[in-house]
């Protein structure tokens, strides 16, 4: 997995709009980049509402939120509809940035061994360098936790 001190890894994929959105389209702002499993589940939606609630607190310090996962783009824009969501969902089906940012992980449920997005979240400074890497975060914490890592 990356770290903090590193360069992100560029990307580019398609958002819930259709549009084509490069992580290099941001330099110049901080980005929480947050890579999450499936649309629609009960944890990554208690995420995605969480940021979607601090959402004021991001864009008040011009820091774009960006999530991540493979769902398509009709998933993503079927998510963000449903909930409300103000910010960014990149769809990435050939797991580009998911593996490039070392989230696609070995993960266990009920004894059984599979391949899946580890919730992880990246605080990307306006280089473009990693700051923070925050792996396993919890869903419901994860957006104050990020505010609260921008704080210090």
């Amino acid at each position: 997995m990356l770290q903090a001190g590193m360069k992100a890894p560029d990307f580019t994929l398609m958002d819930q709009n259709g549009a084509s959105v490069r992580l290099t389209d941001f330099l110049g702002k901080k980005v929480v980049l947050y890579f999450y499993p499936r649309d629609n589940t009960p944890g990554c939606t208690r995420q995605a509402c969480a940021f979607a609630q601090n959402y004021e607190g991001f864009k008040s310090r011009d820091i774009a939120v960006i999530g991540v996962s493979k769902d398509s783009e009709a998933s993503h824009l079927k998510f963000a509809q449903k909930y409300d969501l103000p910010f960014v969902l990149l769809s990435d089906p050939q797991l580009e940035a998911i593996q490039a940012y070392g989230v696609w992980q070995e993960k266990k449920m009920y004894g059984k061994v599979t391949m899946g997005v580890a919730r992880t979240t990246f605080i990307i400074d306006e280089e473009g360098v990693i700051q923070k890497v925050m792996p396993r975060v919890k869903p419901d914490t994860n957006a104050q936790d990020v505010l609260n890592a921008l704080a210090q």
